[in-house]
């Protein structure tokens, strides 16, 4: 560390030496001499703010980052000596610091390895405590230096991360990728320590239980963000391109994270919200070659069949993403038809509807291909025989052929296939009128080479009153299957209950805050006539084996799959021990879509997998996002076809083979 003496020094030449040029305004050798010389521990403190806020002071180090575009405006300065391995038990007080230099003190000049003493006010901005500089003249060079990274256990507290805030970090042990939502408008992706993601706390926990609390207390723990070294918000529509999105190299939840060199552990983000996170020590661009460090490749071709085991007959649960075939705007002229509104790309075309009509899906024609040849994808590499689709568009509702839109897919599918591979279960006659149902609804496909239909079409059809149970959710529906090959017959049933983002009309369906979201009521209820349902199918037609599948909107452990468990059903993700997740929500995995058996069935059961095709990829693969960002992003392939992971459960030709 420079001595006072040897800080106030350098100023004073410095400011000699340049006194009276231009309009900059240099500090007088007077004026310098009133900054307070301080190490930068004593301007970080051990607290979340810096003791000396608001003060002028003048401090030294060597630069360990500069960013001299990104709009970060600044660099980071850390103490001689400072660093390399360290106990976060007894380290209280970081020896780094951000240093703010403004446009109006000039482009930032130096580098990594430069030594320099600054003068300026401390502050707080988002968490972080920053030296502002007011000129370009507060900043002398002193010669040159290095700074070893910090080497220690993970900093799992928010003390701990305090400490560091600021200083080159190596980060150490496993560290997985957790989210990838945020890439898209701030270039960020939340990171995890350990070799899984962050989990949704109900998800393996009963909400509200102290299990629950100490899973959110681990999500705490270990997430940390990374950052690009940018302050730039994207938001797209944009022509900027956009770090850790890249198709050759892809970026998803699940995947390792091997550091290439040291970061920067920093705080920031939004001011009311600050966030810690780990800061490349130069800006991140498109460039997987700037990227801070390397992702594994987590992505497969196809379900993991040495997971599904021996099947005779594979079933499987997609929840395809509001699958339209009415669109939007059908005539391509950009207006939308029946008062439809479409989110638009930026070139100003729309690329899916946003609201102002019963469409929900594609915007034109050509979002309409986009969207389907990545459905068609997925769903023919899926290799499924039975298939309950969710969120497909209900024909009937919009006043078309029922069945119009299924059997426009199936057509795709086997167009896409080379034969006739694929066929669409009609709709049951015990639906409701359309009239009262919801403008997307529930389906089933198959494959007649493996399975042939046994009696009608069947749908829980007497509950969609506003006072019922699927008043506000999508009545179920199901078909009762053979194996070609053989075997015993079974009931397949997909289903879609309420969603958790608004409240429906029971007593408990506010939020409460438990974890379990908004109409937690409503599933219960849902959950509760689907038994009952089931179990009267079940007398009617003698079947003994049960298969339920489809977008129920609850985690594993909320009340009501219970509700199901309870009945003697049993979630084929826990029957398999895979610890796999469907849906990425704020950063945290977890099912909402499950298959599950009673317990017949289970002895059939041969495994499951859940193909990692969606929830963890960046939204920017969407057809949704096409002509988003500066770089054409698009593709056939499946992934990203929609934000819900399909689930697909092996079963043998009899219980017990």
């Amino acid at each position: 560390m420079f001595s006072a003496r040897q800080v106030l020094g350098s100023v004073v030449g410095l400011t000699a030496a340049v006194a009276g040029v231009g309009a900059v305004a240099i500090p007088t050798a007077r004026a310098a001499t009133t900054a307070e010389a301080v190490a930068i521990a004593d301007i970080q403190g051990s607290g979340t703010t810096s003791p000396l806020a608001g003060k002028t002071v003048t401090t030294s180090g060597i630069v360990t980052a500069a960013y001299p575009s990104g709009g970060f405006f600044g660099f980071y300065l850390q103490t001689p000596g400072t660093g390399g391995s360290l106990d976060l038990g007894s380290h209280d007080a970081s020896d780094a610091v951000f240093v703010y230099q403004p446009r109006s003190a000039g482009a930032v000049t130096v580098a990594p390895g430069d030594a320099v003493t600054v003068t300026g006010e401390v502050t707080e901005y988002a968490g972080l405590t920053q030296v502002s500089v007011p000129t370009a003249g507060d900043i002398v060079a002193d010669g040159t230096g290095s700074i070893e990274p910090v080497v220690s256990q993970w900093p799992a507290t928010g003390a701990q991360k305090e400490s560091l805030e600021g200083m080159l970090f190596a980060p150490q042990g496993d560290i997985t990728v957790s989210n990838t939502y945020g890439v898209e408008n701030f270039g960020e992706l939340g990171l995890a320590q350990g070799e899984r993601p962050l989990l949704q706390p109900t998800e393996v926990a009963r909400p509200g239980s102290d299990e629950a609390e100490a899973v959110a207390a681990d999500n705490a723990a270990r997430g940390i963000v990374l950052d690009d070294g940018s302050s730039t918000t994207l938001r797209p529509p944009t022509s900027r391109t956009i770090p850790y999105v890249s198709n050759t190299t892809p970026v998803v939840v699940g995947a390792s994270v091997d550091f290439r060199g040291p970061v920067i552990l920093s705080e920031g983000g939004s001011p009311s919200a600050p966030t810690y996170r780990l800061q490349p020590t130069r800006v991140a661009t498109a460039d997987p070659a700037s990227w801070p460090a390397d992702f594994g490749d987590v992505r497969s071709d196809a379900p993991d069949e040495r997971k599904i085991g021996r099947a005779d007959v594979k079933i499987a649960s997609f929840n395809v993403l509001n699958y339209f075939t009415t669109l939007g705007d059908a005539d391509d002229d950009n207006v939308g038809d029946g008062g439809c509104t479409a989110y638009k790309d930026r070139s100003g075309d729309g690329n899916n509807v946003r609201g102002g009509c019963n469409q929900r899906g594609a915007w034109d024609p050509a979002d309409f291909e986009r969207q389907q040849s990545k459905i068609v994808s997925a769903i023919n590499a899926l290799d499924a025989d039975v298939v309950g689709l969710m969120e497909i568009e209900n024909s009937a509702r919009l006043g078309e052929t029922p069945d119009e839109a299924t059997n426009s897919l199936v057509t795709a599918l086997n167009e896409a296939a080379g034969r006739k591979v694929w066929t669409a279960n009609p709709s049951s006659a015990e639906l409701p009128d359309a009239s009262g149902s919801d403008v997307i609804t529930n389906a089933i496909i198959y494959k007649r080479s493996a399975v042939r239909r046994i009696g009608e079409a069947r749908a829980l059809g007497d509950q969609s009153g506003d006072d019922q149970a699927f008043g506000n959710a999508r009545e179920p529906i199901g078909q009762v299957f053979k194996p070609t090959v053989g075997g015993a017959p079974f009931l397949f049933v997909v289903n879609h209950f309420k969603s958790k983002g608004s409240p429906g009309p029971w007593p408990g369906d506010r939020d409460t805050g438990d974890g379990q979201g908004s109409s937690n009521e409503s599933r219960v209820r849902q959950a509760t006539a689907l038994v009952s349902w089931v179990s009267s199918v079940r007398a009617q037609t003698g079947i003994t084996d049960v298969a339920l599948a489809g977008d129920f909107n609850a985690y594993t452990q909320e009340d009501p799959m219970q509700v199901l468990y309870e009945a003697g059903y049993a979630d084929s993700e826990t029957l398999s021990g895979n610890e796999e997740y469907s849906y990425s929500f704020s950063g945290l995995a977890g099912s909402l879509d499950h298959v599950l058996l009673n317990r017949h069935a289970q002895r059939r059961f041969t495994g499951s997998d859940i193909w990692k095709i969606n929830s963890g990829e960046s939204l920017l693969f969407e057809y949704s996002r096409y002509n988003y960002t500066g770089v054409d992003l698009h593709t056939d392939s499946p992934f990203r076809s929609s934000d819900h992971d399909p689930v697909i459960v092996g079963l043998a030709r009899n219980a017990g083979r």
